[in-house]
């Protein structure tokens, strides 16, 4: 680990600080548990340390429990501000995941055994009969 300058002391910042910082994760005891159980990588690499000194340029990978997120750092955070402000310290490199489109039909039916139907549903379902006329409800 390279020790900061001195001319620019704000260059690196902790692991966890920054990923609290970004809202990546809710407190800076969970991003610790979570880099001490290997849910965070730097660069392609491992990282178990919460001190691990992060710069801008570099790309993490971090494994949430809903999904995998994949950031470059641009900026080390001075504060956990609100998520304006905090979305301008990194850049998302995360992947769009493809979303299967369904049809209207498919919206409206329910599984069998779902229990029946709410009013908005029932509507939205009469809607997709043929010769539905509004004004007849």
């Amino acid at each position: 680990m390279e020790k900061q300058s001195a001319s620019n002391p704000a260059s690196r910042q902790r692991l966890d600080k920054w990923l609290f910082f970004t809202r990546l994760l809710k407190s800076r005891s969970l991003a610790q548990k979570a880099i001490e159980a290997g849910h965070v990588t730097v660069n392609d690499e491992r990282v178990k340390q919460s001190s691990f000194q992060v710069k801008a340029g570099d790309v993490l990978a971090v494994s949430l429990e809903r999904r995998d997120v994949i950031v470059r750092v641009l900026l080390p955070g001075e504060r956990r501000g609100p998520f304006d402000e905090a979305r301008l310290l990194y850049e998302d490199l995360t992947p769009a995941e493809p979303r299967e489109k369904l049809s209207a039909f498919d919206l409206a039916t329910r599984e069998p055994g779902a229990g029946r139907p709410t009013k908005k549903e029932r509507r939205e379902t009469d809607r997709l009969k043929p010769g539905f006329n509004p004004l007849d409800d």
